[in-house]
């Protein structure tokens, strides 16, 4: 019987880890081959290339690690692999997912997935999770959907999921619109939609020019001093995690006018479901009187995401009058949009 080919790249995370000397808790020591080994029925799915790109915690992940794991994934789609799934830490997986599906524009999926609990512990995830990541990456459904999240045979596109749970399997969620879709008897069903974008261009593993984007988020009582810090020491764009629909303190309103003469500043809700407004509110410090100062909306995106977002449209060479317009594009992309905005 012939098998579809996937290729497999762990660059680490919870997964990963056993317990190492008493006290120290548990470290990432399992490489890719290990995880495929602990799974026997993945070979009645698909041949497995595995490959470790890296042992790391997802909290310890930088822009370099990312941008070699997409040239890894780029070149397995490329060599003929039907789909890549790559594990990784579930700590920064809502952002990695979300950074990468920027980039990708195979039609091949790349799967994302990793594990709430370590390999010994009683009801670990991990061989459950990649069972279903790999079921999702041979589903002919899963024909261009781009960067999906598969945790607990649940299927989260790139640009809605979110991590709500600090240690649950259920901790991966997809607010406002839900997930795509359910991984169930070995059967991938998709039951919702998203659009995808038109892909930015890789940049490079050279980082060491890139954008420096800050992320603040507002709080009562903020005076702008930590915006008003990231700008002094050269950050060449800020994120700001704002309440509720798009909202800040008169202080870091002002903070933000002056700011924008330097550099892009985006608002984004701290909610984490739902979106920014535009024009509901017009007190100082509203989302209207934000977007008159010359702030970017973040939409439907949350603060996490905005930043990664701006991040890449900076390192692209997307100037400085142009984020907006883009943001307007792509923040949006969460939903099913119309055929004209789709690849």
């Amino acid at each position: 019987m012939h098998l579809p080919h996937v290729a497999v790249g762990s660059l680490g995370g919870t997964i990963t880890m056993t317990r190492r000397p008493a006290g120290q808790g548990v470290l990432p020591t399992l490489g890719a081959q290990e995880l495929i080994a602990a799974v026997p029925q993945l070979a009645e799915i698909a041949h497995i290339e595995a490959t470790t790109l890296a042992s790391l915690p997802g909290a310890s992940l930088s822009f370099h690690d990312l941008i070699a794991a997409l040239e890894w994934a780029e070149a397995a789609a490329d060599g003929g692999a039907s789909g890549v799934v790559l594990i990784q830490g579930t700590d920064t997986l809502e952002e990695t997912a979300f950074f990468l599906d920027l980039f990708w524009d195979r039609e091949e999926p790349l799967v994302m997935t990793g594990a709430m609990r370590p390999p010994a512990t009683p009801g670990a995830d991990g061989p459950a999770n990649l069972l279903a990541g790999v079921l999702t990456a041979v589903s002919p459904l899963s024909s261009n959907a781009g960067v999906v999240v598969v945790m607990n045979d649940v299927i989260h596109a790139a640009s809605r999921v979110r991590k709500s749970d600090a240690t649950g399997t259920n901790a991966f969620t997809s607010p406002s619109f839900g997930p795509l879709g359910r991984v169930h008897e070995g059967v991938v069903t998709y039951g919702n939609t998203h659009a995808r974008i038109a892909k930015l261009p890789r940049p490079g593993r050279e980082i060491a020019a890139a954008p420096r984007v800050a992320l603040i988020e507002t709080c009562l009582g903020d005076d702008a001093r930590l915006l008003q810090l990231a700008l002094q020491d050269g950050y060449d764009g800020v994120v700001v995690s704002a309440f509720g629909a798009g909202h800040v303190p008169r202080a870091l309103a002002d903070a933000i006018e002056a700011a924008t003469e330097q550099v892009p500043v985006v608002f984004a809700s701290r909610t984490g479901s739902g979106s920014t407004l535009a024009h509901t509110y017009g007190f100082p410090g509203s989302e209207s009187d934000l977007l008159r100062r010359g702030a970017v909306s973040g939409g439907w995106l949350d603060a996490r995401k905005a930043r990664l977002l701006l991040w890449a449209l900076l390192a692209t060479g997307v100037a400085a009058d142009g984020v907006a317009a883009q943001f307007e594009q792509r923040s949006g992309s969460v939903l099913a949009r119309t055929a004209d905005n789709l690849r």
